[in-house]
């Protein structure tokens, strides 16, 4: 990845205590680059930033931060992005806040292709995993890169299916770069430095705050010309995403689910409040334009035996009581049957004693 000679600066710049992105790229209108900021005399700074702040500037750790970051992008693999490099993400160039450095590990060209955000619940059903990784792997195969925050749950699985199609993937963090939460996702960050890209606007050693997970998430829905809500709840944080892509004139999409379930609750407030309820990759791929599906996503179900007790199941979660009413099977008869369509993948078990039909997914 190549440099840009002034980086120490740039570095000096946004690793300074207290010196925030928009006080950054205030200074960069009005001075130029950053070695001609730190030219200026603290009294030139004044508008800009505290007395304090301006201290620490020139402080020697800010200066052991530098060195760090330094030594951390020559390794292979690792590099840095600034608002004057040529492979700064043109599309964070139309958000309102563009982080002016960005720290990026895998394949930087990456950004510079057509992306979609997918993202949803933390806690998603297996059906909601099965349809993000379905729909990530048509849409990547479709020449889409797929962007996500890395999360547990629809993030984790968008990702692998991004992994498994030519778009390849971004996951963007809201740690520095060299932390990885949740560690669960740990092999498959590693998957992604190797065949996708990480991706963090946020100092080395950073560790998981809350606070900024809302700020990375602007950068997901900022990267991608839509973004494809697969499962929220009414309080996650995939609808700050869903938001800020709205916010920043992109597309939203989101897949409707049971009306039980809430999970689906917050995809379908997003497509009462007007985003495109989608079905399948091609609902996604026909509104963004110049895509042609391949290996495409449906959340529609395929033929299914004409007897036997998916056919009783329906598509909300349900327990065997309810079962044995609906089927006129005993106890023992429904368990041993939930059990083969479990091992199967046409059944999951869900908490509370609770099931799940799985619907079968089919490349066309």
């Amino acid at each position: 990845m190549t440099q840009d000679p002034g980086l120490a600066s740039w570095l000096q710049l946004t690793l300074t205590p207290g010196l925030g992105s928009a006080a950054v790229r205030a200074m960069l209108r009005q001075f130029g680059l950053p070695h001609l900021i730190l030219a200026r005399k603290p009294s030139e700074l004044a508008a800009h930033a505290a007395p304090s702040v301006l201290d620490a500037l020139h402080s020697e750790s800010v200066r052991r931060a530098v060195d760090a970051a330094i030594a951390w992008v020559e390794q292979p693999g690792n590099g840095l992005i600034t608002l004057a490099d040529a492979t700064y993400p043109r599309m964070l160039l139309e958000i309102p806040d563009p982080p002016p450095l960005l720290y990026a590990r895998g394949r930087s060209e990456l950004l510079q292709r057509s992306a979609l955000a997918v993202v949803g619940s933390r806690n998603a059903t297996a059906q909601g995993a099965a349809n993000a990784e379905s729909f990530a792997k048509a849409l990547s195969n479709s020449g889409l890169t797929i962007v996500s925050g890395l999360a547990l749950g629809i993030d984790a699985a968008a990702h692998r299916g991004g992994l498994a199609g030519p778009g390849s993937t971004i996951a963007v963090l809201g740690t520095g770069i060299d932390v990885i939460y949740p560690r669960t996702n740990a092999a498959l960050a590693a998957q992604i430095a190797e065949r996708g890209l990480l991706l963090s606007e946020f100092p080395l050693g950073t560790g998981a705050l809350a606070s900024n997970f809302p700020r990375r998430n602007r950068l997901i829905s900022g990267l991608a010309q839509g973004c494809l809500v697969v499962e929220a709840a009414l309080a996650s944080g995939s609808l700050i995403t869903a938001r800020s892509a709205a916010e920043q004139g992109r597309e939203v999409f989101a897949v409707p689910g049971s009306i039980h379930s809430p999970v689906s609750k917050g995809c379908h407030a997003l497509i009462k409040s007007g985003a495109k309820l989608v079905e399948s990759a091609e609902d996604v791929l026909g509104e963004l334009g110049g895509f042609r599906a391949s290996g495409s996503a449906s959340t529609t179900q395929p033929s299914v035996e004409s007897a036997g007790l998916l056919q009783h199941m329906g598509h909300d979660p349900v327990d065997v009581d309810a079962l044995c009413v609906r089927a006129g099977m005993s106890a023992e008869q429904v368990s041993s049957e939930l059990l083969r369509l479990e091992l199967d993948g046409r059944v999951a078990a869900l908490p509370g004693g609770l099931f799940q039909r799985l619907e079968k997914r089919h490349d066309r």
